[in-house]
């Protein structure tokens, strides 16, 4: 496994240049972050793999739906489909992906939505509802085309990020300075 890790090393070398030139490109303001007229807020990881993002959604959306009209927006990752989609009661996994499914499962007075371009879906949300007044982005630290408001870093007890080195030899989907857009760090697990 070891001689595998260090025939990779040079792949993660490629994926961690591309990488610092794209948020390079954000932090010059080359590329451009939209910002929106309501709180968003933004929960992902520095890594592949679970850290927890999914029940952390569902805190928010229990710790926030009494008293604002939110939604959540997810990429669906694992879908059939394309495009936005808000889900309703009918909706299935083909169409929306597990997690959102599961989130209009437990919470089917939210709305639930998905999109690959999460500037066109926080567009669509606020389209189709009026009175809505807070985004919850599931799995959404990388997606820098949106400026959100807040940014909860999540990172597993077990494989914390700053122990990590970036994919494919390790599991780090950016470098571990990532975190320094992180308003908030959450381990978990």
């Amino acid at each position: 496994m070891k001689q595998l890790r260090i025939f990779l090393l040079p792949f993660s070398a490629l994926y961690g240049a591309v990488i610092f030139l794209r948020n390079k490109c954000y932090d010059l303001g080359i590329l451009h972050s939209k910002v929106f007229d309501l709180p968003v807020i933004s929960v992902g990881n520095l890594t592949y793999g679970g850290t927890g993002k999914t029940p952390h959604i569902e805190y928010l959306i229990r710790m926030l739906k009494d008293k604002h009209k939110i939604a959540t927006l997810s990429r669906g990752y694992g879908r059939k489909t394309s495009g936005f989609i808000l889900a309703d009661t009918n909706t299935t996994t083909f169409e929306v992906g597990d997690e959102p499914k599961q989130f209009k499962k437990k919470f089917p007075e939210i709305p639930v939505a998905v999109d690959t371009s999460r500037v066109r879906g926080i567009k669509k949300l606020l389209q189709d509802i009026s009175d809505l007044n807070v985004i919850l982005l599931d799995d959404a630290f990388q997606h820098r085309s949106v400026k959100s408001g807040l940014n909860i870093l999540l990172t597993d007890y077990c494989n914390m990020y700053y122990d990590d080195i970036l994919l494919p030899t390790g599991t780090l989907r950016e470098f571990r300075s990532g975190n320094e857009r992180a308003d908030i760090i959450i381990v978990t697990k």
